[in-house]
């Protein structure tokens, strides 16, 4: 059977580019039955069928003359969203898999507010995920993180190098060996809430990364809520968050 790199296969299929097939497969938007394609260069079966997700478009939930609240599909860079919207600038970020609110600045003199409230702690952050195995009791995780950004960041619990990080999980519901819990954190360290669940033992579903052996179309991560400076958002769970199957 002739083979060629999967990009480039991809790309047959679509009618796309090179380098847009290859933006798919790295965006992890790229499947052949229910397995990710990973490596955009990998050697694959030129008659392979592929899926392609769609991504949503982001949403925003409220907006003045200081601060944009957006509603952030998965699937889309954070930065990407801060090019999008001419004159803001992000507060902070959520990672490519992860949905939920997102918040960007729209002076320099808010924006230097903001920094100030999320380095003194004064930011309330929920976030709500699916996670491997059974959970029913409330944990604090008080583990220090140190993170790797040698290509892609990568984090782990160092309790002589690392940042305070800090994370309150509780849990909602339990479906069979699955568990949807409540996350809040204190600090917002690279990968915290996904490093701090897979130390206890829960990997969140489809976060390959950080232990989870269930294959998903993305990690089940959602940021819920988000409070600082008198301001409070929500953002509505995405339907494989709110209900697992």
């Amino acid at each position: 059977m002739e083979k060629d790199k999967a990009y480039k296969v991809l790309a047959q299929q679509e009618d796309i580019s090179n380098n847009k097939a290859k933006e798919l497969i790295d965006k992890g938007l790229v499947y052949v039955g229910n397995n990710k394609v990973k490596i955009a260069r990998a050697l694959i079966n030129i008659d392979t069928k592929f899926r392609v997700e769609e991504v949503g478009e982001f949403k925003v939930i409220y907006e003045d003359d200081d601060i944009i609240a957006v509603d952030k599909p998965s699937f889309v860079d954070s930065y990407d969203i801060a090019d999008a919207i001419e004159g803001a600038t992000l507060i902070h970020r959520l990672d490519r898999d992860t949905s939920g609110v997102l918040l960007l600045s729209k002076n320099d003199k808010f924006l230097e507010k903001a920094i100030v409230e999320f380095k003194a702690r004064r930011v309330t952050k929920r976030y709500i995920a699916w996670i491997e195995g059974v959970f029913y009791e409330e944990t604090i995780v008080d583990a220090p993180i140190v993170t790797s950004r040698k290509g892609k960041a990568v984090s782990r619990i160092d309790e002589l190098r690392g940042a305070k990080a800090l994370s309150t999980i509780k849990p909602l519901e339990i479906q069979g060996k699955k568990s949807k819990v409540s996350i809040e954190i204190a600090t917002g360290r690279t990968h915290q809430i996904r490093i701090h669940l897979s130390h206890i033992g829960y990997p969140i579903v489809g976060d390959e990364l950080y232990g989870s052996r269930t294959k998903a179309k993305r990690i089940l991560l959602h940021a819920y809520q988000i409070s600082l400076l008198g301001y409070s958002f929500t953002s509505k769970e995405p339907r494989e968050i709110y209900k697992y199957k």
